[in-house]
């Protein structure tokens, strides 16, 4: 790493805020190839929430993350923040704004972990600046709000897929987002680093930020998040409150399962069978 004594301006924190953000997604078309993978999606997220969209494979919930976050452009539509078009922003500017964690990680390659996540700051810095004292403090802050502190230093080549995942989410709270999309944030990791994750989330939120994850778990869904959007074959089914949205008529019929909703200990679980 280079020298990483540059003075500048106060940069945000890991995992802080800029005011909450307001995300309307306005009739996006997505098609690859001949395909439609999504069709006139429409939702609105609320601001300083935890927010999930859900739908079987193939539904589309990581494409349509991967539109949000600029890594494709859509057909037809507009994604809007705060009721600014995110197309008009630069790419350095959308950076500054949101963050995106994909369920699976290109190949890694050997880089030390601290430098993995001294990547979330780039969008803060001068084009030609190099990493600096409080760029250093706020990835061993975000490590360790991504229970990843353990892991600075090693080569992120060596680590688990579990372990990445965690580094990856440092990376993203290191960016300093205000909208922080989280693809499949569970996957890789074990029960108790899943609850790990999704409690994160919810500090996010209560701290002002807005946080939307796409979910296989609708379990977590309706446990920890206040907004749910249901995708089927590229487009929105309904949305709304989790305990509202995700009832047991919907869920067999999207999923294509026989769903029943139980209550233990005060809590709405949803259960399944094989249709």
């Amino acid at each position: 790493m280079s020298d990483r004594t540059t003075t500048r301006p106060p940069t945000p924190q890991a995992g802080t805020t800029r005011g909450a953000a307001e995300l309307t997604v306005a009739r996006l078309r997505l098609d690859l190839g001949e395909r439609t993978v999504l069709r006139s999606v429409a939702a609105q997220l609320p601001p300083g929430q935890v927010s999930a969209v859900v739908g079987p494979n193939g539904s589309g919930k990581s494409t349509l993350l991967r539109l949000l976050v600029g890594a494709l452009e859509p057909d037809a539509g507009a994604v809007l923040l705060d009721g600014r078009e995110l197309a008009s922003l630069s790419r350095r500017e959308r950076a500054r704004e949101l963050a995106l964690v994909e369920q699976d990680s290109a190949a890694p390659v050997a880089m030390d972990v601290t430098d993995v996540v001294l990547l979330g700051r780039i969008p803060h810095r001068p084009a030609w600046g190099s990493d600096s004292a409080e760029d250093l403090s706020v990835a061993d802050e975000a490590l360790r709000r991504a229970g990843a502190a353990d892991l600075a230093g090693r080569d992120v080549a060596t680590l688990s897929g579990g372990e990445r995942q965690r580094v990856h989410l440092a990376r993203a709270l290191a960016q300093a987002p205000r909208l922080l999309l989280l693809d499949e944030p569970t996957n890789h990791l074990d029960v108790a680093a899943q609850l790990d994750v999704l409690h994160l989330a919810e500090e996010l939120a209560a701290a002002g930020g807005t946080v939307l994850a796409a979910l296989h778990d609708l379990n977590h869904a309706l446990r920890y998040c206040a907004h749910v959007v249901v995708l089927d074959d590229g487009e929105v089914v309904t949305a709304g409150p989790p305990a509202e949205v995700l009832t047991e008529e919907l869920v067999s019929r999207v999923y294509g399962v026989r769903a029943r909703r139980v209550v233990v200990e005060g809590r709405d679980l949803l259960l399944y069978e094989r249709s």
